[in-house]
Formats: structure tokens, C-alpha cells, sequence
């Protein structure tokens, strides 16, 4: 049977398959024009999720089970076991993008991409071959053989395969982690660009947690098939209660605002609605939005505004909770006007300041690190 529409917008997800493993089970309501990023440990259901919602994983009704699954991507139906729908894979309106590039070996750049084109009747095209060459910057590769590209430049190829058949719902399986330090920062940007300009959800697979910071709206914990919390990637990257909040790399993310640059010291000044932060100089325009990771083990805490200090951020913020971490270790929740930090201290440390729930105290950020 074919899919239908409903009036719910965004991505409607409920999964509740038997495995041999583990049983997937996930109910998400998810935005519809944002990253979603599913994190967590191998085997915890990450990449199955995405075949599912491809429409690659199917329980047979041999095996005795109909499986309980919705899958609607912004009031298109694409499987409903209740009704008896099911979209096969090849007409649903997805790109899938995967840990290697997969181009056609025999295919040059511009052939690769008008393959992925061809998937498309003309009149349900919306992404141009143009507008992908363009925003993944590789107008000067079209002529080439993927066997003459580097690792970075065949996954934007990949990615711009994956746009030009014009998704409803764009699904990215760690993309980067076959690429070195540097493939990676040289295709995060292009990512970004995508998130900008196309109104495309999408799906984005990840067991690292700088690409969730920086790229994530949305975020997802997964673990044994089951999602543990859904919500925005601010929020659940600070819970302590989730394992994100756990150990040395355990940070916070702050969406800013660029108010002004500082020549004379080389510094970029972003605001947000718990104060201002000094960062080192950005090639941004005031007003451009800039998001910022703030490291638990980079914060420290003081009852008093300091005084000569060579720490220039200083936030006023609220403690919210306290949880050990370990021998010797308290993570601290804080609150900035609104924004969740977390401070890595020493036990030590939290019981001479005697801290507490509801305390007002000032939090001294002594590094920052911008994402994008």
C-alpha cells in the first residue's frame, strides 16, 4: 500500500521491532527542519534506526511478527503497521548518506551526481544539480574520477549525491568517521551550510560528541534499542542524570550572538542571555550567530566576583545540582539566565564553598572553544 498524509508537521518515529540483540523500541516526535543526532554506545541501535526508517529493516509477518511501526516525515506517511502502509525504500524521498562515500568507480563527479538525479521525476525536483555543486564547493571536481578525489572530497560528493535527488528526509550514518582530524574540519562547515539553507530534516549518526555539539539541534540517547531522552542537544548534553554529563568530556553548548570585535587584542565579543563572553577573534560579522562549547573541566567557581584575575569570563549563575563523579569528583549543574552550564570540580572544592542547590555564585570560564 501506498502512504498517505496527516496533518502532524515534523518526523513522527515509533520503532518497535524484535532483534536478537535487543528489541528496538523508540516513540520520538522530532522537529521537522532541524539535525537530529542519535548518539550512543556501539550496538545501541543507532544505524538500525536508520535502515528502519529507509525502510530497509522489516520484520517478516513470516516470522510471526507485524511489527507496531509509524514513520511519517512531515505529514508523509511512510509506514504505518496499523493501517497496512508501506512505502518501499526506493520511493521514499530520502538520501542516505554512509560512513564511505560509495561513488561509481566508473563515473566521473558529474555522472555520479546526475545518477542520484535520475531518481527524481523533474516535477518533484527541488534541489538543483547546480544548488548541490554549490553548497558542498565542488564545482572544480565535477571532471574528475573518484578514485582521484581525497577522503573528504568524495563524502561531499557523497552528500551532494544524496541532495540531488531531493529529499524529504536526509539520513547521514557517521559520515565522518572514516576521515582523519582534518577531512573532518574541512567538511563541518559544508554540513552547517546544509543546515542553513535547505529546509531538509535530518538524521545524523554519531558516537562523537564535538560533531553533536556542533551540529545537533536535537538529540537523541540511545541505548539497547531504547531511547533514553529526547530533546534540544543544550539541554540533554547538561542533564546529570544522562551519560553525556559524564566524565572528562563532559561540556556545554551556548548559541550567541557576535556584538562586536576587539582589534587591539585580537578578540571577538558574542552575547547571550546569561552574559557576554570574550573569544578569539572570528571572521564573523556582528550580529552572525555563533555556537560556543564551554568545557565542564574549563569552569570554575567563586561566592565573589574576582578581581585581578587573568580570567576575563566571569558569569553570574545559579547552581541547580550536584552529582559525584567518581573518586574526589562533583559535577556541578549550573544555570545562566537560562543557559545550563556544568562545572567539573573537585569534592574538595564544593564543600569549602559549600556549595548547594539555588546558591548564586559566579562561574569563571577560563576556555572556550567555537563550533560554528
Amino acid at each position: 500500500m501506498t502512504g498517505g498524509a496527516i496533518a502532524n508537521a515534523g518526523l513522527q518515529v515509533r520503532l518497535r521491532v524484535p532483534y536478537p540483540a535487543f528489541d528496538l523500541n523508540v516513540d520520538l516526535a522530532l522537529p521537522g527542519d532541524q539535525i537530529t543526532a542519535l548518539f550512543g554506545p556501539s550496538g545501541s541501535g543507532k544505524t538500525t534506526c536508520l535502515r528502519a526508517l529507509a525502510g530497509l529493516e522489516r520484520v517478516s509477518p513470516r516470522r510471526g511478527h507485524t511489527g507496531d511501526t509509524l514513520i511519517a516525515v512531515n505529514g508523509e506517511v511512510w509506514q504505518d503497521d496499523a493501517r497496512g502502509v508501506f512505502v518501499a525504500p526506493h520511493l521514499r524521498a530520502l538520501g542516505y548518506v554512509f560512513q564511505e562515500a560509495s561513488l561509481f568507480p566508473h563515473l566521473s563527479v558529474a555522472q555520479n551526481l546526475a545518477f542520484g538525479q535520475t531518481r527524481v521525476p523533474p516535477a518533484r525536483r527541488r534541489v538543483s544539480l547546480d544548488q548541490a555543486v554549490a553548497l558542498l564547493g565542488i564545482g572544480h571536481l565535477l571532471a574528475r574520477q573518484p578514485q582521484g578525489l581525497s577522503g573528504g572530497e568524495r563524502q561531499r560528493v557523497a552528500i551532494a549525491r544524496a541532495l540531488a535527488t531531493s529529499p524529504r528526509l536526509l539520513l547521514m550514518d557517521e559520515p565522518l568517521a572514516a576521515l582523519d582530524a582534518r577531512r573532518k574540519t574541512e567538511i563541518l562547515p559544508y554540513l552547517e551550510t546544509l543546515h542553513r539553507e535547505l529546509a531538509i530534516p535530518i538524521i545524523y549518526v554519531s558516537h562523537a560528541p564535538d560533531e553533536v555539539a556542533r551540529l545537533a539541534d536535537h538529540l537523541v540517547l540511545l541505548e539497547a534499542g531504547r531511547a533514553v531522552a529526547s530533546g534540544p542537544t543544550a539541554s540533554l548534553m547538561t542533564r546529570l542524570d544522562l551519560s553525556m554529563a559524564h566524565g572528562d568530556a563532559a561540556s556545554a553548548v551556548i548559541d550567541a550572538t557576535v556584538v562586536g570585535h576587539d582589534a587591539a587584542y585580537h578578540l571577538t565579543q558574542a552575547r547571550f542571555p546569561g552574559g557576554e563572553l570574550c573569544i578569539a577573534r572570528q571572521p564573523v560579522d556582528v550580529g552572525q550567530r555563533v555556537r560556543i562549547q564551554v568545557q565542564a573541566r574549563d569552569v570554575s567557581l567563586t561566592l565573589e566576583r574576582q578581581t585581578g584575575t587573568s580570567i576575563q569570563n566571569i558569569l553570574p549563575v545559579t547552581v541547580m545540582a550536584l552529582s559525584p563523579q567518581g573518586p574526589g569528583q562533583v559535577m556541578v549543574q549550573l544555570d545562566a539566565a537560562g543557559t545550563p552550564l556544568l562545572a567539573r570540580l573537585t569534592a574538595r572544592s564544593v564543600e569549602t564553598l559549600a556549595l548547594q542547590s539555588g546558591q548564586h555564585v559566579f562561574a569563571q570560564v577560563k576556555g572556550v572553544a567555537v563550533l560554528g
